[in-house]
């Protein structure tokens, strides 16, 4: 079986009898090499104290009193995240139980790196096996934002943060098209190069067509019904449309701010403006394999799913609103 996404440390967790991911020391202690926790050398003993002590036991008990004694307000700003964080995870079964609830219930004050690094590995469970690379790397979305190029009609995605760090010297045509410099690696994943995937997942430098009708929609699908079945226990298939007609919109998702807004605007019956229009990046329609556990108020009704992009072509998905916004009953997270 194929390896990928290493960065995300799930050889780090263990799994459960029901296949969920089971927080261990050294997962945690992952958390205390960030830059944020680890002490600098002007940091007081209380700080360097505390930090040495989780290394030894990433599981101690750490009241607000151990905190309040370190003399960096940023620092103790940093370590009650970490720990409320930390509390939260070693409180469930499973890190999905944990992700599902900090969804549903609010995540407070949790930095949003952290959430998307949570997705991250859950996704990696939920995607174990997985042998397509276009399912892969358009899954990708959930938790890694994009920047989309609109060129000859295609939509390419690529990542937001691997263009973000290179420079602007466009030469090739894709590179002109991304707005990339000569010396980027990034390539738009085709038949001919998909197999790269494997071996450089972790760059995140392979961009993604998703033009309505190709390849890279349908493979965010199948992504998002991993996820749901993985998460939740619940089956449902995911088919992406190809325009927004004749759609009733009984109970759709948003999988993004921008998303949402729409289908709130199309709910209330109405017309979207062109510029509104060209912003839905593709639209999908949810069926449950089990109906009778759809709420009574939709039963019968498909579910439409819209994913959008920003004024200036991001995308920033939210993989919990698959999570929160299903009409079901009973949520029950995996764990």
């Amino acid at each position: 079986m194929k390896d990928f996404w290493l960065s995300c440390g799930h050889h780090l967790l263990d799994r459960e009898e029901g296949g969920g991911l089971v927080a261990t020391d050294e997962f945690l202690k992952v958390y205390l090499a960030r830059p944020e926790l680890a002490p600098p050398p002007e940091a007081c003993v209380v700080e360097r104290t505390l930090h040495a002590t989780l290394l030894a036991d990433p599981r101690r008990a750490v009241s607000t009193e151990d905190i309040a004694g370190i003399a960096d307000a940023d620092a103790r700003e940093n370590w009650q995240l970490m720990i409320t964080f930390r509390d939260h995870l070693v409180r469930h079964k499973t890190l999905e139980a944990a992700y599902a609830e900090m969804m549903r219930h609010g995540a407070g004050s949790t930095p949003p790196l952290f959430l998307n690094q949570l997705a991250h590995v859950i996704l990696r469970n939920a995607l174990d096996g997985c042998e397509d690379p276009y399912v892969l790397r358009a899954a990708e979305l959930f938790f890694r934002p994009q920047r989309l190029t609109v060129k000859d009609d295609l939509l390419i995605a690529a990542d937001e943060e691997t263009i973000t760090g290179i420079g602007t010297t466009p030469v090739s045509p894709l590179v002109s098209m991304l707005g990339l410099p000569a010396e980027s690696q990034i390539d738009v994943m085709v038949e001919e190069n998909s197999a790269s995937y494997w071996e450089r997942s972790d760059l995140f430098d392979m961009a993604i067509d998703l033009t309505a009708g190709k390849r890279g929609l349908a493979a965010l699908g199948e992504a998002m019904t991993r996820w749901i079945t993985h998460v939740l226990g619940i089956e449902v298939e995911i088919e992406p449309l190809t325009a927004v007609r004749d759609v009733n919109l009984a109970w759709y998702v948003g999988l993004d701010a921008d998303g949402t807004r729409i289908g709130d605007q199309l709910w209330k019956g109405e017309e979207l403006d062109e510029t509104t229009s060209s912003r839905i990046v593709g639209l999908y329609r949810l069926t449950f394999r089990d109906p009778s556990i759809v709420t009574e108020k939709v039963r019968g009704e498909p579910i439409f799913l819209i994913l959008a992009m920003t004024g200036d072509k991001q995308i920033r998905m939210k993989p919990q609103n698959l999570l929160t916004g299903l009409p079901v009953r009973h949520l029950e997270a995996v764990g």
